[in-house]
C-alpha cells in the first residue's frame, strides 16, 4: 500500500516566476507534523514506483497529483485538473 501525502507547498528554480520548473515539494506529515520536502526527481520516482501518492487541496477536495511528459520529453508534475501548465501546484506558497 502505498504513502498518501498533500502537497502544501513548492519549490521553483525561478520563485518570482509562475513559467519556472517545479524543483520541489513539500508538505507536513499526519500525526508528528514534522515537515517532508521532495525533489521533484524523487516525487516523480516515488509516484512511478507506486511507493507514494500525492494530492492537492483545491476549493477543499483532494485532487491527486500525475506524472505528465512535456512535449520535449521532461517528466514533470501536475494535477488532474490542469491541461500543459501545472497551475494548481504552481499557485502553492514557497517551501520553507
Amino acid at each position: 500500500m502505498s504513502e498518501t501525502h498533500k502537497i502544501k507547498c513548492i519549490n521553483k528554480s525561478n520563485g518570482f516566476s509562475a513559467h519556472e520548473r517545479i524543483t520541489h515539494v513539500g508538505g507536513i506529515n499526519n500525526g508528528h507534523g514534522t515537515r517532508w520536502k521532495f525533489t521533484l526527481d524523487k516525487a516523480i520516482e516515488e509516484i512511478e514506483s507506486g511507493r507514494c501518492r500525492f494530492y492537492v487541496g483545491v476549493n477543499g477536495e483532494p485532487v491527486p497529483v500525475i506524472v505528465s511528459t512535456s512535449e520535449s520529453g521532461h517528466k514533470y508534475l501536475k494535477t488532474q485538473n490542469d491541461d500543459k501548465q501545472p497551475n494548481d501546484l504552481l499557485s502553492l506558497s514557497e517551501c520553507p
